[in-house]
């Protein structure tokens, strides 16, 4: 029950860095804090053998150095640097290429749609709530790509996919 709980935060604050993303094209340094902080007590309650934690962990740190390092070519701006390994606590090794793969197709979308709807008009006739990615020179909202690789996935996750499942028996 306290993992279900706990990964429900999780994923809804994945969802709330996308929206944040969006309308700021930042990732709160706290947001990414919170999500990293939620594995420790999501891991303690787990039951899940401490191999596996350590593997999450390994995982975390190596996607650390390659945020990083995209970071410092300015590929990825620091809130999505510092929201994939985060990420990467919870998705593990068995999700983790998922993750990765769904994020970079995700990502490669939105900054398709960005280009598409800044040629088609100004940012200025868009709601003021999704504008910032459509001005011209802005970022693409990385976040949002982090959030569709997360629920893609999730259900490789050992700490998501239970409660995915008890959401999916609902239906």
């Amino acid at each position: 029950m306290i993992l279900s709980i706990l990964g429900g935060a999780f994923l809804a604050l994945c969802v709330f860095a996308a929206m944040h993303d969006v309308n700021r094209l930042t990732i709160p340094n706290w947001l990414n804090l919170t999500l990293a902080g939620l594995f420790i007590p999501a891991a303690a309650v787990s039951g899940i053998p401490l191999e596996i934690i350590g593997g999450h962990l390994m995982v975390a740190a190596l996607a650390f150095l390659i945020a990083f390092g995209l970071f410092a070519f300015n590929i990825f701006g620091g809130g999505d640097a510092k929201m994939i390994p985060a990420v990467m606590l919870w998705m593990g090794p068995n999700a983790g290429f998922t993750f990765v793969f769904v994020m970079a197709l995700a990502g490669g979308a939105c900054a398709l749609v960005i280009l598409f709807v800044r040629r088609l008009m100004p940012a200025a006739a868009l709601p003021g709530m999704i504008r910032a990615p459509f001005e011209e020179k802005a970022g693409v909202p990385y976040g949002v790509a982090i959030a569709a690789g997360v629920f893609a996935a999730a259900p490789a996750s050992p700490f998501l996919a239970n409660l995915l499942s008890q959401i999916s028996s609902f239906n």
